[in-house]
């Protein structure tokens, strides 16, 4: 009896399914407001979005997160409705409202049963023209961002963005990815109505609806709720260029004591309505967008340097980057900088190979259907062709234009966009220990501290176990809690032949001081804590200046604790 014959070779791929994608009905209002209704009665679900071209990019430069906080108030109170009411009635529905905002834009979404059209698009409507901006939500809700602020200096990730968007952008709001707890505090109830005033205008708008709906039912409800919504100007997008970069230059935010360092490469980059687009999507997807690309086969799997190395292609409205990131261990911090400008001259000089290419189209046709195939994936990328400017056909057309990029494409805009002699590098780590791994990959290197102040470069020859007669000594500390509060504590300080020691004492316990350095005005020591049998670390930085001290205390995975004193 005969066997089959065995395969040994891997069958062709099948063709590309077609992709069904409902047309969208397009109408304007006299205001302006654009309307796009999208009939699929695949489910008995409607999905809303009421998006605006206006989004953190647009804040008043003395106000920077003016726009998020807006957005967060939303839904916390109309003319008509308190935020119990609006929750309430969105909860009896089993309906869903949001609101939120990024660098480009603003989106307000809501989803719902079909049978509940009309009602769901009243309270949509209800907070977006009317919102009353309660006294007692708004600051509420600045205490919460001043909290969220102090919880984000704990993230390295947070860090290494904040001070790559700094590098890249320069005078370009897009540098601008947090508020300040200054900028929090001055946002007032009257900042807030005058501002959405302004910026919440019909004709920079767009209102799109799609699921199970009549279009001329929804059309006739949508004109009696948005047709005296006032037309007025959109916000200006005549922004600043991005800093000339000519050389590499390196910017360490120091975070002494850090297991590892979190690196970001990165250069200027596109629009996303550029005609690289498409070249640049392939050559990243080669470089870093996944576990099989460059970076991660090279300092993962090869190297064993990460967990995962990464590219992103960051393309906006007005300007974008191109980024090569990692967290790696601190030891190997310099050995995954080689690798990194290794890999980025790499993709400029030599082609991809085909299987590369190939594989990199089939990724991305292979999960481009999953971003359609639920209502509320089709009607987000709907709203990101209004607000990006893309073309009606973008999402008909992007499986041929991935299919239409060629190796020489893609080599060309690595060419022109990878420049590894031009690029910021960011780290966020420990800067003595990662002082010299760095030194040989520029020269031009710029010190920071987690609150993003340029700082002294640390030097091994600088730092000392020895303290001035003026440090030594108890000092009377106030070390402020995540609600606010001060906790009185004590600070001893000394030194001799073994090193510095001492010991911080409060009602939280007392942590002795494993090992410091006292560097200038700068110390840095890591505190062990006894609870209850169990060890804890925690670091403290901290400057003194005259009788005056100040800095930082941080736990594992908790936001710095900030404290002030004075030498008793």
């Amino acid at each position: 009896m005969s066997s089959a014959p065995r395969v040994t070779t891997q069958p062709p791929p099948l063709p590309p399914r077609p992709i069904r994608i409902p047309r969208g009905e397009e109408t304007f209002l006299p205001n302006g407001l654009k309307v796009i209704l999208v009939e699929d009665r695949r489910l008995p679900l409607v999905s809303y979005r009421l998006a605006l071209r206006c989004g953190d990019a647009h804040d008043p430069r003395e106000l920077p997160g003016l726009t998020d906080t807006l957005t967060g108030l939303l839904t916390e109170g109309t003319e008509s409705r308190t935020s119990r009411q609006i929750a309430d009635e969105v909860a009896r529905m089993g309906a869903s409202l949001s609101a939120g905002a990024n660098s480009d834009y603003t989106n307000v979404a809501a989803s719902s049963l079909a049978r509940f059209t009309d009602q769901v698009l009243d309270i949509l409507a209800d907070v977006t023209l009317r919102p009353s901006f309660p006294e007692n939500e708004v600051e509420l809700a600045k205490q919460n961002t001043i909290e969220s602020l102090k919880q984000q200096r704990a993230q390295p990730s947070f860090l290494a963005t904040e001070m790559v968007s700094r590098v890249m952008y320069g005078e370009h709001p897009y540098s601008v990815v947090s508020p300040t707890p200054e900028s929090i505090k001055a946002t007032t109830r009257g900042s807030l109505v005058d501002f959405h005033r302004n910026r919440f205008v019909p004709n920079n708008a767009v209102l799109t609806i799609g699921g199970d709906l009549k279009s001329a039912q929804v059309i006739a409800k949508v004109e009696s709720l948005f047709s005296e919504w006032e037309a007025g100007s959109a916000p200006s997008e005549e922004f600043p260029p991005l800093p000339d970069r000519v050389r590499r230059t390196g910017h360490i935010v120091d975070r002494p004591g850090s297991a590892q360092s979190n690196i970001v490469i990165a250069n200027a980059g596109i629009t996303r309505t550029s005609p690289d687009y498409f070249p640049m999507l392939l050559m990243h997807t080669v470089l870093g967008a996944n576990a099989s690309s460059r970076l991660f086969m090279n300092l993962r799997e090869e190297k064993g340097y990460t967990y995962g190395a990464y590219s992103s292609l960051d393309a906006r409205r007005t300007a974008g980057t191109v980024r090569a990131t990692a967290e790696v261990r601190t030891p190997v911090t310099g050995d995954s900088l080689k690798e990194f400008i290794y890999e980025l001259n790499r993709i400029r000089t030599e082609p991809v190979s085909e299987k590369e290419i190939s594989d990199a189209k089939s990724y991305l046709t292979g999960v481009f259907p999953i971003r359609l195939e639920t209502q509320e994936g089709l009607i987000d990328q709907l709203v990101q062709i209004e607000m990006f400017g893309l073309p009606r056909d973008y999402l008909e057309t992007y499986r041929d234009c991935v299919q239409a990029v060629t190796i020489e494409q893609i080599q060309e805009v690595a060419e022109r966009y990878i420049r590894p002699d031009q690029a910021a590098i960011v780290i966020v780590g420990d800067g003595k220990q990662i002082l010299e791994q760095v030194s040989p990959f520029t020269s031009d290197l710029e010190f920071y501290n987690t609150a993003g102040k340029r700082k002294e470069r640390p030097s091994a020859s600088a730092a000392t176990a020895v303290l001035p007669n003026d440090v030594a000594g108890n000092w009377t500390l106030s070390i402020e809690t995540p609600l606010g509060q001060g906790i009185p504590a004590n600070l001893t300080l000394a030194s001799d032949a073994t090193g510095i020691s001492g010991r911080v004492e409060s009602e939280m316990g007392t942590a002795v001081i494993n090992s410091a350095e006292f560097n200038g005005t700068e110390f840095s020591a890591v505190l062990a804590f006894d609870m209850d049998g169990t060890v804890l670390e925690a670091q403290i930085e901290g400057e003194i200046s005259g009788e005056q001290i100040s800095g930082t205390i941080t736990l594992e995975s908790t936001p710095p604790l900030p404290f002030t004193g004075r030498k008793q």
